[in-house]
């Protein structure tokens, strides 16, 4: 008797892709890479595909995490061999990572100047000065200017296992001197107390007003500048915010922060590129590097902020758990550079002294480079915030 599920298949028509007519012999053409499935069919099926895949990604990222983390340079090498399918890819990855990571940061640190826990900058009521403003003597203003100076190295100290602190931190110091020589020169000339605690913005050795000083670029038209200076006008605003609510401006920065790394990315693998041209690797292979390293520099970050919260919980209550999470915490600090460093040696295979010193010049070359991309997120999240 003939097999009837034989010759049921046997007589159907073959399948063909709707768009461009090619025999189909799995669930993507392989000629124009259109899959089967689209989105004109039942919500519950879409629905089925977007959580297994959302799945799959979790599971891969279970896989990833450790190589990433303990093995340098592995996942870069796995991935130039064709090992691509077990582990998550590296754009995905490093989203993933850099998005967690910097919620973890803003989490981890809580920017404050009213005795609330966090990182405490100033010690009057006058925000990140200190109150500096109403002094009104000049001992009284170096006074102020001192202990203000000591809140903010307490909490670089408090706070070093959070590098995007630092920056924060660094312009607090650079306000509080700011406003000490301000009001000192206030004092001196006589002149009256003011109560405007943004920093100020000058241009030309004057401050800036959109009318009587307005910032002017030549090559640009009417429109540009007038636009420029709508755009300070909005950063002096959200700036004189800042000076009264701190948590403000580092939210606004950590917002930012992210897209400052996209940036960046690939203008490391350009540097990659450029040390390593006669290794004749395809610039794209870099990027891989390069986006597996701020990965790993990602997920380290997140780790040292998860240790800042537990350290903030159980620090007051047991003196041992402290120690330990500072032991951590240096450990990790310590692990960066190294990992980096075995990275670069297992990915490019040259000598130690080549690599140290390729290793020394890059670190420089893009420290300078984050500096400068820190500084236009903090420009561009007092425009946005």
């Amino acid at each position: 008797m003939p097999d009837i599920t034989t010759a049921a298949a046997s007589a159907a028509p073959p399948r063909v892709c709707e768009n461009c007519g090619q025999p189909l012999l799995g669930e993507h053409c392989y000629s124009c890479g259109q899959p089967t499935k689209g989105l004109v069919r039942e919500f519950s099926t879409i629905l089925g595909d977007f959580f297994d895949t959302l799945l799959n990604i979790d599971a891969r990222i279970i896989r990833t995490i450790g190589p990433l983390f303990a093995r340098p340079g592995y996942l870069s090498l796995q991935y130039f061999e064709g090992h691509r399918v077990r582990f998550v890819s590296p754009v995905r990855l490093f989203v993933f990572l850099s998005v967690a990571a910097f919620v973890l940061a803003q989490w981890s640190v809580h920017v404050r100047s009213d005795g609330q826990p966090g990182v405490h900058i100033g010690t009057g009521n006058n925000g990140s000065t200190g109150g500096i403003e109403h002094a009104t003597t000049v001992v009284e203003v170096e006074h102020l200017r001192d202990e203000a100076r000591a809140a903010v190295a307490q909490a670089e100290k408090k706070n070093i296992d959070v590098p995007a602190a630092q920056i924060g931190l660094d312009i607090a110091k650079t306000q509080i001197d700011k406003a000490a020589d301000r009001r000192i020169e206030q004092i001196k000339s006589g002149k009256p107390l003011s109560d405007d605690n943004s920093a100020d913005i000058t241009f030309n050795d004057k401050p800036w007003d959109a009318k009587s000083n307005p910032l002017v670029i030549s090559w640009l038209p009417d429109v540009g500048n007038a636009k420029l200076n709508e755009l300070i006008a909005r950063a002096a605003e959200n700036l004189k915010r800042g000076s009264k609510d701190p948590q403000l401006l580092w939210k606004a920065f950590m917002s930012a922060a992210p897209q400052t790394l996209f940036v960046l990315l690939p203008l490391f693998a350009l540097l990659l590129k450029l040390f390593y041209v006669f290794k004749r690797r395809l610039y794209m292979e870099h990027l891989i590097v390069a986006l597996h390293s701020h990965a790993f520099l990602c997920l380290t970050l997140g780790f040292l902020s998860v240790l800042s919260i537990v350290g903030g919980w159980l620090t007051p209550h047991s003196a041992f758990a402290g120690s330990v999470i500072a032991f951590l915490e240096v450990g990790l600090l310590i692990w960066m550079p190294v990992y980096l460093l075995i990275m670069q040696k297992r990915v490019y295979r040259q000598g130690w002294s080549m690599t140290l010193l390729k290793f020394f010049v890059l670190g420089m070359a893009y420290w300078i480079m984050l500096c400068i991309g820190a500084l236009a997120a903090l420009l561009i999240s007092l425009v946005l915030m």
